[in-house]
């Protein structure tokens, strides 16, 4: 989300996202804030410092890492403060995933830690681990029951090995999607409820992702495309009764054109339905409308509306429109 106030912005999705709140991230409050930055504040017995070219492991844990588990904290007080009053029966976290975290930090040679098979295993069970006690705090102190949803924009490069190397002239070898969901399921079936897994980067591996125990896809509607293997991979998802949380709500508005209808929001998933075969009326069951990526960027007042708009498009599903229903 944008702005750099946690209170405001917990207070903000209480409002807008009773039915399942979310912990905020507020990125641009800077360094600690960021997507990697946040994941490594988890890490147990691992410890980061910032360089020049990014998170790095190191054998204390930096200025900047104690900066993310301070942040962190103080967010967790904000959403505790807003939820005091409403008691939701579920709360959400967001965390970067163990691939995305491995292509994001360093180890002390200046490679990936992606690069190093060993490592990549203990990041992955020392994130597992910190998310177990996160996820336990969070419990406590809002009385819900947690779902986390692991961020994994990264993992499609990782799996085409397309991450380039420090000096720029090479890349890190691709890892194999046997691995790579090992991996993932390894973190999953530590946490004791449902996990969604995030993926809005072109390509997602939705079978993958699948397949390592995810009960919730979320991805943007825009990266999915419509080839026959994207149309198949949502289709088989559908099948197996795993819904989807779908970017419909763009995460900026553009000023020079009028804001749009439920009906012009919703009609891209209403066209997927009809593409993979689904009926319309199952979108209800099928989609959880999100605003894209993006939203941190946004305007405060955007971001307000953007999940006001992701809300009342839900609530549209569950009793559609005729003309969604009625075939063209």
């Amino acid at each position: 989300m944008p702005g750099t106030d946690p209170l405001e912005a917990a207070r903000t999705v209480a409002g807008e996202l009773p039915g399942l709140p979310h912990l905020p991230e507020l990125p641009g409050r800077g360094v600690g804030a960021d997507m990697i930055g946040r994941a490594a504040a988890l890490l147990v017995d691992l410890a980061t410092e910032l360089v020049p070219s990014g998170y790095r492991v190191t054998a204390r844990a930096g200025r900047e890492h104690r900066r993310g588990v301070d942040l962190l904290r103080t967010d967790l007080d904000a959403l505790e403060e807003a939820l005091d009053t409403t008691r939701p029966e579920w709360v959400k976290l967001q965390v970067a995933g163990p691939w995305t975290l491995c292509a994001g930090v360093e180890l002390r040679n200046g490679h990936r830690v992606l690069s190093d098979r060993g490592a990549r295993r203990e990041f992955a069970d020392s994130l597992a681990e910190g998310l177990v006690a996160h996820v336990d705090e969070v419990a406590r102190r809002t009385g819900a029951r947690v779902t986390v949803q692991l961020d994994e924009p990264s993992l499609p490069s990782v799996l085409a090995g397309a991450l380039p190397t420090p000096s720029g002239f090479g890349t890190v070898a691709a890892v194999e999607e046997q691995e790579a969901e090992q991996v993932l399921r390894g973190v999953i079936e530590r946490l004791p409820e449902p996990v969604i897994v995030h993926c809005c980067a072109p390509k997602a591996p939705i079978a993958l992702l699948r397949n390592a125990g995810a009960r919730a896809l979320a991805l943007d509607l825009r990266m999915i495309g419509t080839h026959t293997a994207a149309l198949d991979a949502i289709g088989e998802t559908w099948d197996a009764g795993i819904p989807v949380l779908l970017g419909l709500v763009p995460s900026r508005r553009n000023t020079d054109e009028p804001e749009r209808t439920l009906r012009e929001l919703g009609r891209p998933a209403v066209e997927l339905a009809d593409r993979v075969g689904f009926a319309r009326e199952r979108l209800a069951e099928l989609v959880l409308p999100t605003p894209s990526c993006g939203l941190a960027g946004a305007t405060p007042e955007w971001a307000r509306r953007a999940m006001a708009l992701s809300r009342d498009l839900g609530k549209a599903f569950v009793e559609p429109p005729a003309s969604w229903s009625a075939q063209d």
